[in-house]
């Protein structure tokens, strides 16, 4: 019996791991479409987003599952409630790509990024694949140490959020409003995006610490991503 639930824990970190890559792989692809105008690639963002919807119910139904057959207690307790938290942090990432590539396919057939600012977006996609490879090497390994450092990368989204934010409110915007507002989302959502692999990554320093960092604490709910920017907002 131990044995069997055992191995239902790793299979629970398992599909988390699939789930970091599922999101990653989401972001990449949606910040080609929405560089390049690739409506293709924007559409295959939008409708794969599923996948990460289902992996969330069928890990979560799993986790539920283990608590009322097994009541696990300490880490083991830890690993079955924290996974949930941790499956819901992955499933909205998938939702921000999905975002992303909407505003793709929204300018089709036009890039939805202005020319000066592309090389800012495309950090920023960089940065969000870095950070979420870096969160399933760290749900894999449970390493606390190496889930602390996730916060630089969080950092340099921040810093290039800020600067994004800066081309807009400079006073040398020449794109116009649409353009504005399509790039004030874009920034919000790669942000974001960042902040909720830093929250997969305090979890884990959690599972392996059992103590819990205040910094942790991110928005959880549905709107946050479209919320006014704020410089220097976390």
């Amino acid at each position: 019996m131990r044995d069997a639930f055992h191995e239902d824990l790793q299979t629970i970190s398992e599909r988390l791991v699939e789930m970091t890559r599922l999101a990653g792989s989401a972001m990449a692809r949606a910040t080609t479409a929405l560089l390049d105008a690739d409506i293709a690639l924007a559409e295959s963002v939008i409708r794969a987003d599923v996948e990460l919807d289902s992996m969330r119910e069928e890990l979560d139904a799993l986790s539920v599952d283990l608590l009322a057959r097994q009541q696990p207690v300490a880490t083991d307790l830890r690993m079955v409630v924290i996974s949930m938290r941790m499956s819901a942090d992955l499933e909205r990432m998938g939702d921000l790509a999905r975002h992303v590539a909407k505003i793709a396919r929204l300018r089709y057939p036009e890039s939805a990024v202005p020319a000066d600012i592309r090389a800012t977006v495309l950090q920023m996609g960089q940065t969000a694949e870095r950070i979420v490879a870096k969160a399933g090497s760290v749900i894999a390994s449970l390493d606390a140490d190496a889930a602390r450092t996730l916060e630089r990368d969080d950092d340099a989204m921040d810093d290039l959020h800020r600067e994004l934010f800066g081309h807009l409110i400079g006073g040398s915007w020449s794109h116009g409003t649409e353009a504005a507002v399509d790039m004030t989302l874009v920034g919000r959502y790669y942000e974001r995006f960042a902040d909720h692999a830093v929250s997969v990554a305090h979890r884990v320093v959690y599972l392996v610490t059992g103590e819990w960092d205040t910094g942790a604490d991110h928005e959880d709910d549905e709107d946050a991503a479209t919320r006014p920017v704020r410089p220097g907002r976390r």
